[in-house]
């Protein structure tokens, strides 16, 4: 890897880990988006790396955040989580070497998603959605992190749809963000797939990261919530977009 390649590496790590602060998702989709459609690393080895610059960053966005959060909806989330992350990871090793163009298009219509939930979001519920509900969307966010370690979009629909200030939203995906990083890092590590590459992109990113959140958490950009969607919509179709044309 050229010392080009890695900085631009380097920087959309940084951009990712101040979006996901301030919003509650994005690192993820940014991060897996923007390195496979300048083609930086394979997608296994990035999705990896999210997954460890995603602890990182909820280590640094978590600490005092967990008041008032119920948990009962989380375990019911994480629940769904573990066996679809194993799935989706088995998956990616089948695809990635077969299939590298469908799954990269695969991987441009997520993002595309991830964006468009954020424009297209349902009436919000008067009550909370039942833990059956959440333990599915939990199964749908699994099978997308194992794929390309972004769990963002089936959660994130769910939780902006639920009678909750955004302010506990947003800690609630950071949180269960964290759990499905966690799990999809173990199950990788298990299987031998946590590779010199791997090591060493995160051990890069990591600081970047985790200087990014704290600046987040720190001075947070003004703008109204309104403006903040519309810019992650923007950001999100362009390059999923990319990753569908190209």
């Amino acid at each position: 890897m050229t010392l080009e390649v890695l900085l631009s590496f380097l920087v959309i790590s940084a951009i990712a880990g101040y979006f996901q602060t301030v919003t509650g998702f994005g690192l993820g989709m940014i991060v897996m988006g923007a390195t496979s459609g300048l083609h930086i690393a394979p997608v296994a080895s990035v999705a990896a790396v999210v997954s460890l610059m995603m602890l990182a960053n909820s280590a640094v966005a978590l600490p005092g955040k967990l008041k008032h959060l119920d948990m009962r909806i989380i375990v019911a989330t994480i629940l769904g989580v573990v066996p679809a992350i194993m799935i989706g990871v088995l998956l990616l090793d089948v695809l990635s070497g077969s299939a590298a163009n469908m799954l990269r298009i695969a991987l441009g219509l997520l993002v595309c998603y991830g964006g468009l939930s954020l424009v297209l979001r349902p009436r919000q519920r008067e009550t909370l959605s039942s833990r059956i509900s959440f333990f599915t969307s939990g199964v749908l966010s699994g099978l997308c992190g194992g794929l390309f370690g972004i769990a963002g979009p089936p959660v994130i629909f769910q939780c902006y749809r639920q009678p909750l200030p955004p302010v506990a939203i947003r800690n609630m995906l950071i949180l269960i963000f964290a759990a499905t990083s966690g799990i999809r890092t173990l199950f990788v590590a298990l299987k031998g797939d946590l590779n010199l590459e791997i090591l060493m992109l995160t051990a890069w990113a990591i600081p970047m990261v985790t200087l990014a959140t704290y600046l987040g958490r720190r001075w947070p950009p003004q703008m109204s919530t309104l403006a903040m969607r519309r810019l992650a919509f923007a950001t999100l179709m362009l390059i999923g977009g990319g990753l569908i044309a190209f």
